[in-house]
């Protein structure tokens, strides 16, 4: 059991990666002041200004800003499962 948990923070952590660098690049190529050096710091205002520019252009929430806030819950959630069953 534990290695299936394991095996989905995994690939929830690689989503996140996957969808924090299509937020990056979703941002630059709209203008904003990103930097990729300070990525890890600032992301959170990154997904906040991705969420804001895709809601004024499209009326929605842009689909990357829940792939990244569910895949992170997702992978925090097997952190947690895991240090519970361990103990």
């Amino acid at each position: 059991m534990a290695h299936f948990i394991i095996s989905i923070a995994a690939l929830s952590i690689v989503i996140f990666t996957i969808s924090t660098i299509m937020i990056y690049s979703y941002l630059k190529d709209r203008g904003e002041n990103v930097s990729f050096i300070w990525l890890r710091l600032f992301m959170i205002s990154y997904a906040s200004k991705y969420k804001k520019i895709t809601k004024d252009e499209t009326g929605k929430i842009g689909y990357l800003f829940y792939y990244w806030i569910i895949s992170i819950n997702i992978a925090l959630l097997c952190a947690i499962i895991l240090l519970i069953a361990n103990v």
